[in-house]
């Protein structure tokens, strides 16, 4: 988004105010197309999909790394047990 940003505005500063206007005008209709606000929305389901599997695999890591100090490091009453 930042490249067609600074894009745009470099074509807008070198054509005039007119082309900057017209480069405007032809992405506010790209954002309002049907195939752009679809791809958008499947772009968001996958970037959710990412999002749930990576929290999913650090919850398991998190599972793991805890069952693994549980099994290393003695808790307080095995220690006073002993």
């Amino acid at each position: 988004m930042l490249v067609g940003g600074v894009i745009g505005y470099v074509l807008g500063t070198r054509s005039g105010r007119g082309r900057y206007e017209q480069i405007k005008r032809w992405a506010g209709a790209l954002r309002d197309h049907p195939a752009f606000l679809q791809l958008q929305a499947q772009a968001t389901g996958v970037t959710d999909l990412a999002r749930t599997g990576v929290a999913e695999g650090l919850r398991a890591g998190s599972r793991q790394l805890r069952d693994a100090a549980d099994d290393v490091v003695p808790s307080a009453q095995q220690v006073a047990g002993r």
